[in-house]
């Protein structure tokens, strides 16, 4: 692979530092090197005023044609621009679902009207998407989904229950995996719906995480409804194009976040070197191991990205990575801890009183707590080794227990 970029890669990439350095100002300036998931410490609609910034410069479509708002950016070029705003440490940005999951998805199963209708505005950050797809019973196998919907008078009314639903306090639509086919079981009679969030049947109850905020919701119907015709992929194929939105998730951006990962592991050691735990023989073995696996990440992401410029598919390097990174950033989170030491520790501003206990939490401590989500979320440890094992090694499929049925 040749690293070296082209004269038109070159001009690309100064147009996004020029652009970035031309607009991160203002308010905007609290935000650099601060947000992403798991910092409530960052004003949420600050950020979101951030994603309408970035539709301005047409950046939250680089991947988009430009017949739809897009700027039709080709492949390198959208691996430049993430790698070029995470070494710029630009703001960070909240998840965008209808930028990264399902604005992809209707140019890939939604009908014109659909496109038209819902991508212009999510290019231009006016209207902001959740997603509907975990329940209570319905976590790692998505088949399990109970929410139901019934076509009456020209309308979905839908009833049920979504958990984990990200940032839904902020969104104004969500995409709904839906049975509707009465009877149905499994993968079968399911849709895929687009459901308006402010209406009187939509609930909105927030989860609090550990780190004090609350990203996270349940999302209630009760009788909520929606048009027939926002039903995307056709009635009953609601499994396939719901695989296909997952398949969206991990891309172009993620050489961008191995560069992100590179900042925490310079910081940290920066750390370790200022309070003197780099001569601690163990921590000093931990950091280099956590160096190294970081290289092995980068490399891996590269494997991928190498796929989806031969033929746009990308294979099991897709699982690897999800994996790898996940369990990657969640030892630096415990590494930083002992780089910490005591201190790591203690929150600041703690106080007992009425309401419960408050803190303060730095950015180590964040990141050691809420990266014990990440091998959970987004496909689990143990369902992407077995699809690693089942789809890639060919091993036989994890036994069924007694009562689990096909």
């Amino acid at each position: 692979m040749d690293f070296r970029y082209t004269k038109s890669e070159t001009e690309f990439v100064d147009e996004v530092r020029t652009w970035l350095k031309d607009h991160v100002k203002g308010e905007f300036v609290a935000l650099q090197n601060k947000g992403l998931t798991g910092h409530e410490d960052v004003d949420p609609e600050l950020q979101i005023a951030w994603e309408k910034e970035l539709a301005t410069g047409g950046w939250l479509g680089i991947d988009f044609p430009k017949s739809i708002g897009g700027r039709g950016c080709s492949l390198v070029e959208q691996v430049l621009f993430h790698k070029t705003y995470v070494e710029a440490r630009a703001p960070g940005r909240i998840p965008n679902m209808g930028v990264s999951l399902l604005g992809p998805t209707l140019m890939a199963f939604g009908s014109t009207e659909q496109q038209q209708r819902f991508v212009p505005q999510i290019l231009a950050g006016e209207e902001l998407w959740c997603q509907g797809y975990s329940e209570p019973d319905a976590g790692s196998d998505l088949s399990n989904v109970n929410t139901k919907a019934e076509l009456i008078d020209g309308r979905w009314v839908i009833n049920g229950q979504k958990i984990w639903t990200s940032l839904a306090q902020f969104a104004d639509w969500i995409f709904v995996v839906a049975r509707t086919e009465k009877g149905s079981q499994k993968h079968k009679g399911l849709s895929y719906l687009l459901v308006p969030m402010e209406q009187d049947g939509v609930t909105i109850r927030s989860i609090v995480q550990i780190t004090g905020g609350a990203e996270f919701n349940e999302t209630f119907f009760d009788d909520a409804s929606t048009d027939k015709n926002l039903v995307v992929g056709g009635e009953g194929n609601g499994w396939k194009v719901a695989m296909g939105t997952l398949s969206f998730e991990r891309g172009a951006s993620t050489l961008g976040q191995q560069v992100s990962f590179r900042q925490e592991l310079d910081d940290l050691m920066q750390a370790a070197k200022e309070n003197g735990k780099w001569g601690d023989p163990v921590i000093r073995q931990k950091i280099t191991q956590s160096y190294i696996g970081l290289e092995i990440l980068r490399y891996n992401q590269l494997r991928m990205l190498t796929a989806l410029v031969a033929d746009g598919v990308p294979g099991a390097e897709q699982s690897i990575g999800k994996l790898y990174w996940a369990t990657w950033h969640r030892e630096l989170g415990e590494l930083w801890m002992l780089v910490k030491g005591a201190s790591g520790m203690v929150a600041m501003n703690g106080y007992s009183g009425e309401g419960g206990v408050a803190y303060t939490l730095d950015r180590e401590q964040r990141t050691f707590l809420y990266s014990r989500a990440h091998t959970i979320y987004g496909g689990s440890n143990e369902i992407q080794r077995n699809i690693i094992g089942e789809r890639v090694l060919g091993l036989p499929k994890e036994p069924k227990k007694a009562n689990q049925s096909d």
